[in-house]
């Protein structure tokens, strides 16, 4: 090592400490402006203009939905569809799902990327080191006489050298860092979210197909019936052959419907399965019918500040957006004075017991202030910074107008639906008085075999479209919980952890 000082360098090193530290004293704050989330737009115009209670539809689902700010959006919200085997379903894939698995991991990372930053700027940096090295020395080459000489030198050192963050760049830095954290802590949550979302939809989904199927299934069933009949009439000459023809075109035309409802039904389960974390074919998957579920009587109507904090993709371009404030203000703090600072304390002997004597002691203090003069790049840096500052708060005004339009769609949705619900099961009601009244003309002889099984065609028919208005109302209340965040206890503020 050649870091001996004399006493006047020590001295001048002792001098540039004291400014350096009065620098830091002086300094006192932190470069870049401090972080402020951003309002959220106006939405409670499009929060106060949706209906506070939907129509009713008297059916096996329930009746009418009431909007309330009563509901606690942190609770499961597919439990308040009464369908336990969906509960578990839902809970199996939040602990197997490889996809939160994943976000998990990815989080994980981001904590202890953070952790090892702040260690390295917040505490000095401390590194032992040996050696030893084998010199000759010739004195021809110093215009001496003599022979040359080898010998060994060994050496032992300690050093430390931390960095003052006299312009705060390290702070904004770790300020960065655990907003970023954050932000992948929101995209944890909104998988969890996303992932309960989708089991509820698909299985919403294969309830639908069930009942559509066994509603098809019966219709086919009618309809070869009814070409049965035409067959013998035709045989009897009571009936034109063009009429049989028509009759097996529509028996073919709803029998092919069938294998492809049955295909849907079939990928519903795998996508459960999946979603769940198990192999698609897995057996002991819960099949799902709309008898299994019910509407829920409440449905969450909150306020647009509480709103906002409950979406987790909001929460997460906030932290973005948190984070791109630090990053400018690290860009900033690098056109102020760098202070660095950096001390050794060990020995140098020419023999490795002599490395434990006073004599053989050396040491250094070194302190050095580096102040940009002319650095064209700095200048750039801190205007890409602002620019990428300006762009997250832009991207942070999209995220929460994309989730007003989800919340507008899905509150008026939830009308829409309720009314044509409500529709089609006044058309349903219809169809079985219609049906009742055709058997008892049957019963009678006042109506014919094909006039009862057209009667109940039509009533099948019905209930195909009243099946598909029933799952719709479902999906559409599950739209409105995910819409709000719902299903989620909440998360610290972005950047906390920084």
């Amino acid at each position: 090592m050649n870091s001996f000082k004399t006493s006047a360098g020590t001295a001048r090193t002792r001098a540039a400490l004291a400014a350096a530290a009065g620098l830091a004293l002086l300094a006192g704050c932190t470069a870049g402006p401090d972080f402020r989330p951003l309002a959220t737009p106006a939405s409670a115009t499009v929060l106060a203009a949706a209906p506070l209670s939907t129509a009713s539809a008297v059916t096996a689902l329930g009746g009418a939905q009431h909007l309330t700010a009563g509901v606690d959006l942190a609770a499961p919200w597919w439990t308040r569809f009464g369908a336990p085997a969906l509960d578990a379903l839902v809970d199996e894939a939040l602990v197997a799902s490889p996809t939160l698995a994943a976000a998990e991991a990815t989080l994980r990372q981001a904590q202890e990327m953070q952790a090892a930053q702040a260690g390295a700027m917040q505490l000095p940096r401390v590194d032992a080191s040996a050696g030893s090295q084998r010199q000759r020395i010739s004195p021809s080459a110093q215009g001496l006489a003599g022979e040359g000489r080898s010998f060994s030198q060994y050496s032992a050192s300690i050093g430390v050298r931390y960095t003052l963050d006299l312009a705060g760049g390290n702070q904004r830095a770790l300020e960065a860092l655990g907003a970023r954290t954050d932000y992948r802590r929101y995209q944890l949550e909104g998988a969890r979210l996303n992932l309960a979302a989708s089991i509820v939809g698909a299985a919403f989904t294969q309830a639908r197909l069930a009942a559509q199927i066994e509603a098809l299934q019966a219709i086919v069933h009618l309809q070869e019936e009814q070409l049965h009949l035409a067959g013998e009439r035709l045989r009897l000459g009571q009936a034109a052959h063009s009429e049989v023809l028509a009759l097996q075109v529509q028996v073919e035309q709803t029998r092919a419907s069938v294998p492809l409802l049955r295909q849907q039904h079939q990928q519903s389960s795998h996508l459960l399965a999946t979603l769940a974390g198990r192999e698609p074919t897995a057996q002991g998957l819960p099949t799902f019918t709309l008898h299994d579920f019910t509407l829920p009587a409440e449905l969450p109507q909150v306020i647009p500040s509480e709103w906002a904090r409950q979406r987790p993709d909001i929460q997460g371009a906030q932290a973005l957006l948190h984070a791109a404030n630090a990053d400018y203000g690290v860009a900033v703090s690098r056109l102020y004075p760098q202070v660095n600072l950096s001390a050794s304390l060990g020995s140098q002997a020419l023999t490795t017991g002599a490395l434990l004597g006073g004599g053989a002691a050396v040491w250094s203090l070194i302190g050095q202030i580096t102040q940009p003069l002319f650095n064209p790049a700095l200048p750039a840096e801190k205007r890409a910074a602002l620019a990428a500052l300006d762009a997250a708060a832009a991207n942070y005004q999209g995220v929460v107008l994309e989730a007003l339009r989800s919340v507008a769609d899905a509150l008026r949705a939830l009308d829409n639906d309720a009314h044509a619900l409500a529709a089609q099961a006044g058309a349903d009601a219809a169809a079985q008085g219609s049906l009742q009244s055709m058997q008892r003309q049957y019963a009678l002889g006042s109506a014919s075999y094909l006039q009862l099984l057209s009667a109940q065609q039509q009533a099948q028919q019905i209930r195909v479209d009243l099946v598909a208005a029933q799952a719709q109302r479902l999906q559409s209340s599950a739209a409105l919980y995910q819409a709000v965040g719902a299903g989620w206890a909440g998360a610290p503020q972005a950047g906390n952890g920084g």
